[in-house]
């Protein structure tokens, strides 16, 4: 039960930079897009397109699908993988869904921290002169609704995954 030992062995995890990166790249491809298109409105993505009040953003469908993979699953992931090996067991149900919780509360905190750090730096986009680069911290309330959902996205795609491969095991052997 060592944190050194936990720490250093889920940052060789295969498993944990899987989940990170991808995360990272499914959170930079409305970027991209709005960087392509010179639009900050993604028609598919911007629903309801208006605002709600402060907390609820104009491109909610974008927020829910992008936030529940980073930082949401990615650090929902890395919690479960530190948990195992600082236990060095396997882990039961029902710490697996509390490691995986702790993980996402602690990556939506740290990508909080850093949202709000470069929100106070007011860059704006070069298309848009009146939209920040970065989130404004009247969602970060949402941020961690999305994050405690998050905890099933992994599962989720590792069902998909496995129906996936049972499905084309069947077409293969018919």
């Amino acid at each position: 039960m060592s944190i050194k030992f936990a720490v250093g062995a889920t940052w060789k995890c295969k498993r944990f930079w899987t989940w990170t990166l991808a995360g990272i790249i499914i959170y930079l491809i409305p970027v991209a897009i709005r960087y392509a298109t010179g639009s900050i409105v993604i028609p598919f993505l911007n629903w309801p397109g208006y605002w709600i009040g402060h907390f609820i953003p104009g491109n909610l469908l974008e927020k829910i699908l992008v936030n529940m993979f980073f930082p949401g699953a990615a650090g929902a992931i890395a919690g479960e993988v530190f948990t195992g090996y600082y236990l060095k067991q396997s882990l039961t149900i029902k710490s697996k869904y509390l490691s995986r919780l702790a993980g996402a509360m602690l990556f939506v905190s740290a990508w909080s921290l850093f949202q709000f750090w470069g929100y106070q730096l007011a860059i704006y986009m070069p298309f848009s002169p009146s939209s920040n680069l970065f989130e404004s911290y009247y969602v970060f309330p949402l941020n961690y609704i999305i994050a405690a959902c998050s905890i099933f996205t992994p599962t989720i795609i590792y069902a998909i995954k496995n129906v996936t491969i049972h499905i084309s095991q069947l077409i293969k052997g018919s």
